[in-house]
């Protein structure tokens, strides 16, 4: 036995000496037996809090579920519980707990279930602490966001949605695409063969990606015609040109849903599917689920907003002394969309629904000229200003550098040959 305990000695001695350490169990040899070496265990951690030897349990906030009600659920002592309500709006606002976001409750595993934090998470960066003590202790913390730069290709089979879906590019970033090229290409009427590259900078969060920050650059061929799009920022903001310096962006976005379907064009003379007859149908219908966000296409000032039996729950704004829009057959109207009330462009107005005469959920969009109404998606409007001159060798060099890259990137439809091969 004297020798287990020298050779032990000297063994932790040499460890000492040459700095070695172990987070593990550590197994020594000594004469014929062996003993295992315990070193403490390392605290496992979760938004800062030990859960150790703890129950966690993961949720979703229910739709009409207040964040009090919550933690009743889970024992949560009144007096902490009233303490909510005196915690100041930009510490947390209790008002805007919103359904479906993902909560964490953390309590000790024994038969008391006592309560130790509580965490909301309202979107993937942030995420609120709720410490259990003697008092209530909060913690605003943020996740580390990182932008990782992505170039993809992509060839057109058959509609632009399902060439998205097989490549696994987020829905997000094809309406920032459909945006800047929304006037020069009509997105319904894609060919097969039809194909694009894109740079584009994605935010991710702990490796998963959670938004499009900005596109950095496209190319597209639609029917044999190129169309580029160069990103430049003359002192206002980041906007879109072609490759002669001429803006990309209108006066007002084509549409008024993020980009989906277009079920009824405008007609001179349409069969109406509820009255079950011919008339003029002075709008564009856009298919989308009930929910779906309306936005207004540009700023402007409300001139009506309520309800009528044809129209169901709509709004009308009028953007200047040439352009009016109209937004039909809502499920409901977004707060403050009133009269008089001032919208920017691409501002929340209300959500695609069924109500008035409509046989399904759906957006008509009405657009008018000079007081006349018109088709929306034919209608010329005026392009933002090109590149000013005094910014023209800037632009040049912001446009060769984008340009090179999206001709590096490998053709679409030249992988697919070679795979073939």
């Amino acid at each position: 036995m004297q020798k287990v305990i020298v050779g032990l000695f000297c063994g932790f001695l040499l460890l000492g000496l040459f700095g070695i350490t172990y987070d593990e169990h550590v197994t020594i040899p000594v004469t014929d037996a062996t003993f295992p070496v315990t070193l403490p265990h390392k605290p496992v951690i979760r938004y800062g809090v030990p859960i150790d030897n703890h129950l966690v349990v993961e949720n979703t906030i229910r739709p009409n579920q207040f964040l009090s009600d919550v933690w009743r659920e889970f024992n949560v002592p009144a007096r902490l519980i009233s303490e909510l309500a005196t915690l100041p709006r930009s510490v947390f606002d209790v008002r805007k707990v919103a359904p479906d976001k993902k909560y964490t409750f953390i309590c000790s595993a024994d038969s008391l279930r006592t309560p130790k934090a509580f965490i909301y998470e309202p979107n993937p960066v942030d995420y609120i602490v709720f410490k259990f003590d003697e008092s209530l202790w909060v913690d605003v913390c943020q996740r580390e966001v990182q932008v990782v730069e992505k170039e993809i290709s992509g060839v057109i089979e058959t509609t632009l949605f399902h060439t998205i879906a097989q490549l696994g590019i987020s829905y997000e970033l094809t309406n920032k695409f459909v945006d800047i090229f929304a006037w020069q290409v009509d997105f319904q009427r894609l060919q097969r063969g039809d194909e694009f590259k894109l740079i584009y900078e994605e935010l991710q969060v702990e490796g998963q990606p959670i938004a499009i920050r900005k596109i950095s650059g496209i190319y597209f061929n639609h029917f044999g015609n190129t169309y580029y799009a160069i990103p430049f920022d003359q002192g206002e903001g980041l906007d879109y040109f072609d490759e002669r310096g001429n803006s990309l962006r209108k006066a007002l976005l084509k549409y008024p849903i993020e980009f989906t379907r277009i079920s009824s064009r405008y007609s001179g003379n349409r069969f109406h599917p509820v009255l079950k007859i011919n008339r003029p149908h002075l709008g564009t219908d856009f298919a989308a689920p009930t929910g779906t966000p309306i936005r207004s296409v540009g700023d402007g000032i409300v001139e009506e907003a309520g309800y009528t039996a044809n129209n169901g729950n709509y709004v009308k704004i009028r953007h200047n002394s040439t352009y009016t829009t109209q937004y039909l057959h809502m499920s409901k109207i977004a707060s403050g969309i009133q009269r008089g009330a001032r919208v920017k462009q691409a501002q929340w107005i209300g959500n695609v629904g069924s109500t008035g005469l409509a046989t399904g959920p759906h957006l008509c969009y009405r657009f008018w000229k000079n007081g006349r109404q018109v088709d929306a998606l034919k209608v010329e409007l005026p392009p933002s200003k090109p590149v000013l001159a005094a910014n023209r060798e800037q632009f040049d060099e912001v446009k060769t550098k984008v340009m090179i890259r999206l001709q590096a990137i490998p053709s679409a439809s030249q992988v697919i040959l070679a795979s073939a091969l």
